[in-house]
């Protein structure tokens, strides 16, 4: 008879095999005793770990590698509670926000929402996201630093979740995009100045072609408001509304190259005469075009005469030949035209330059054009400027 003794510690070694390839064992032996409690012998199992051996050191050095990337990326990288605690950062998130260290920024803040969050809605807002999506990213947002100053920040985020779906804590990254914003800022700030200035051109311009037909003074100003106007009411968008006003402050220009006696003449125009003017569109044209404007100006100012039906000029064009801009000035135009004062002519007045449209929509000018205007004028309490 034998008894077992204690066992022997598990032992972990290298073994070469019959075909000579190295293995991982992992060894558990006790000692075997006879009844005089002499050693006569050991037993024990024998596993081969090389398999397990080799994950878990390709999960080590996995997680040595995660851990080294977290460390040392110049991004931003977090957790936190859904209460609103930093649960655990990298040194970027805490050098983000001007605090020394990960220890110093995870012992200061203790409400993420507003001690960070320069509006904390946007918190709110960014876990709606999360929890409708499952993840957010490039949710722009700023941030208060360490001396109360502050940084926009790019934040990308997820949320971790358990069996049961119930938030564990989120994570994800944070870029400072200061310089983007400031960047967008100038360059917002540069184009304002320079439509401002473009709009100071637009304007020079206008009065010059004025200055030539005193009759007409003030034509093209109450055309471009009517047309910014009638635009407006058909909610186009704010860059397209632009355009039809500056359009509207140079529509005819072309008429500089007209001689000053025919534009002023007190009586009717003969053919030869009124067929000079209709050449003014095609003169605006051949004067614009050339000028990189942000709008389609000089096509606007060579289609302002053009009709739907194709009896304009210098085109003859029709319907959706037509851009849309030129049919609100078209329209805008004639109402302008009838309802004031010419030099070979009394004005008719507002009631029957609406009558004209009116008689002639979607024959002459654009339905959805005239119909705006129409509202503009008996619904709106629209007038013309002075």
């Amino acid at each position: 008879m034998y008894k077992t003794g204690i066992p022997i510690k598990t032992l972990e070694m290298n073994i070469f095999i019959k075909d000579g390839t190295k293995r991982n064992i992992e060894l558990y032996a006790s000692l075997l005793r006879d009844s005089n409690n002499r050693p006569i012998g050991c037993r024990g199992i024998i596993r081969d770990v090389t398999e397990r051996k080799k994950t878990e050191g390709a999960l080590r050095q996995s997680e040595e590698k995660y851990r080294s990337l977290v460390e040392n990326a110049q991004e931003g990288v977090y957790q936190t509670s859904a209460e609103g605690n930093l649960l655990t950062v990298n040194e970027s998130f805490a050098h983000i926000l001007g605090y020394k260290s990960v220890s110093e920024i995870l012992k200061a803040v203790t409400d993420i929402s507003n001690q960070i969050y320069v509006y904390p809605r946007d918190r709110k807002r960014l876990f709606k996201i999360v929890e409708k999506y499952g993840a957010v990213t490039n949710f722009e947002s700023q941030f208060y630093r360490k001396d109360g100053s502050r940084v926009w920040v790019s934040i990308s985020s997820s949320a971790a979740l358990d069996d049961q779906k119930r938030v564990l804590y989120y994570q994800g990254m944070v870029q400072d995009i200061s310089e983007k914003k400031q960047l967008e800022f100038e360059r917002v700030e540069n184009v304002k100045t320079l439509r401002k200035a473009l709009g100071a051109t637009i304007s020079a311009m206008a009065v010059m072609v004025e200055t030539r037909d005193p009759y007409t003074a003030g034509h093209q100003r109450r055309v471009a408001d009517l047309a910014r106007a009638i635009a407006t009411e058909m909610r186009l968008p704010s860059d397209q509304i632009d355009g039809v006003r500056m359009a509207g402050m140079l529509h005819d220009i072309g008429k500089i190259s007209i001689p000053s006696e025919i534009l002023t003449k007190p009586t009717h125009l003969t053919a030869l005469e009124f067929n000079l003017i209709k050449t003014h569109p095609d003169s605006g044209y051949a004067i614009l075009k050339n000028i990189e404007f942000p709008w389609p100006i000089a096509r606007i100012v060579l289609e302002h005469h053009e009709r739907v039906n194709g009896s304009g000029y210098p085109r003859a064009l029709k319907e959706k030949e037509i851009l849309l801009e030129s049919n609100i000035m078209a329209v805008a135009d004639v109402v302008e035209a009838i309802s004031s004062h010419r030099p070979y002519r009394a004005a008719h007045g507002i009631e029957a330059a609406l009558q004209e449209i009116a008689d002639n929509r979607g024959v002459l000018y654009d339905a959805e054009v005239v119909d705006a205007c129409l509202r503009l004028f008996r619904e709106k309490s629209y007038t013309l400027a002075a």
